[in-house]
C-alpha cells in the first residue's frame, strides 16, 4: 500500500499546500486557517490558507498543474471572486483583522514541485 499518492489530484494538491504553508512559514507568515470554508448556501468558495505577516492578512490560493503558467490561467475570475466572497465572510467572523492590509496571493506549482509565490495575484 502506498502511503500518499501524489498522481492523485487531491492528495497531490493537499501536498502542495503543506509545501506552501512551510514555505510561508519560513518567509515569516503565520498560518491563520488552511481550507476555509465560509458558510453553506453563499456564493463563496473555499480558501486554501489565510495567513498573516505584520499588519496583513493574505488570502492564497494554492494551483498545481502540469506547468506554472498553466497553474496561473486556471485562476479563473469567477473562482478570484468566491475567494473574494469568502474572505468577507472570515473578516465579519474575525473581527480582530478587520482593520488589517488584505491581499490576494497565489502559490502556483508545476508537475514537479516547483513553483512561485505571486503576491498581489488579483485585487478588488
Amino acid at each position: 500500500m502506498q502511503l500518499l499518492n501524489l498522481k492523485n489530484n487531491y492528495y497531490s494538491g493537499k501536498f502542495a499546500e503543506t509545501i506552501s504553508k512551510l514555505y510561508l512559514r519560513l518567509k515569516g507568515y503565520s498560518i491563520v486557517s488552511s481550507r476555509y470554508s465560509a458558510t453553506r448556501g453563499t456564493s463563496a468558495g473555499e480558501i486554501d490558507i489565510i495567513a498573516k505577516r505584520l499588519h496583513t492578512i493574505v488570502f492564497i490560493e494554492v494551483k498545481k498543474r502540469k506547468t506554472i503558467d498553466i497553474a496561473k490561467e486556471a485562476i479563473f475570475k469567477k473562482q478570484q471572486n468566491r475567494i473574494y466572497h469568502s474572505a468577507e465572510i472570515f473578516l465579519s467572523h474575525n473581527k480582530k483583522y478587520q482593520s488589517y492590509n488584505c491581499r490576494f496571493d497565489a502559490i502556483c506549482f508545476d508537475e514537479h514541485y516547483r513553483f512561485i509565490h505571486i503576491k498581489n495575484a488579483w485585487g478588488f
